[in-house]
C-alpha cells in the first residue's frame, strides 16, 4: 500500500494499524503499528505479541521498526519514515523511535499511564536529544480507544 502521509493518508494507515492490532495474541493488549516509507509505501506492520512470545520488547512499534529497517535500505535509520500506531508509545518505544530517526509518529489513543509521546512524558520531543520526530496524536482516536476498551472489558468478564 502506498499512501499520502497527509491527514487522509494517516487515517488510512491507522486502518492498517488497527488490522495489525487485531492480529495481536489473545492475551496481548491489541496494539498495532505500521511504518510508512518516505514515499508513503507501507514498509511493515505488526501487532503486539509480548504475552504470546514471552518477550518484553515485542511491542507492535518495536517489531514494526525492526521489520521496516530490514526493507528500507538505509540500515537501521528510518529517516523520512512515518510510524503509525494505535496507542501512544511507551518509554521503550519512544526511545526506539528516536534512535531509529523516524521522521513522524502518528498515534490514535492517548495512554495517560505510560504514554511517552505527550501524556505522561514527552520523550520524543525532548530538546536534549539529537533527533525529534513530528508527533500527530488522536488519529482515529475513537476507533483505537474502542479496540482497547473492548479488550479490557473482555479481560474483566473472563
Amino acid at each position: 500500500m502506498t499512501l499520502d502521509v497527509g491527514p487522509a493518508g494517516l487515517a488510512a494507515a491507522m486502518g492498517a494499524a488497527l488490522d495489525a492490532a487485531r492480529s495481536s495474541g489473545p492475551q496481548d493488549v491489541p496494539v498495532g503499528a505500521v511504518v510508512l516509507g518516505p514515499d508513503g509505501r507501507e514498509l511493515s506492520r505488526a501487532g503486539n505479541t509480548r504475552e504470546r512470545d514471552d518477550d518484553p520488547t515485542a511491542h507492535a512499534e518495536i517489531t514494526a521498526l525492526r521489520a521496516a529497517a530490514r526493507v528500507h535500505g538505509d540500515g537501521w535509520r528510518l529517516e523520512g519514515c512515518t510510524l503509525v500506531v494505535t496507542l501512544e508509545p511507551c518509554v521503550m518505544c519512544a526511545g526506539a523511535i528516536v534512535a531509529a530517526r523516524v521522521a513522524r509518529v502518528a498515534f490514535g489513543a492517548w495512554e495517560p499511564k505510560t504514554g511517552a509521546v505527550g501524556s505522561q512524558w514527552d520523550l520524543v520531543r525532548d530538546r536534549r536529544l539529537n533527533h525529534r520526530p513530528e508527533v500527530v496524536g488522536g488519529v482515529r482516536e475513537a476507533d483505537c480507544v474502542e479496540l482497547v476498551t473492548q479488550f479490557f472489558r473482555g479481560q474483566r468478564s473472563g
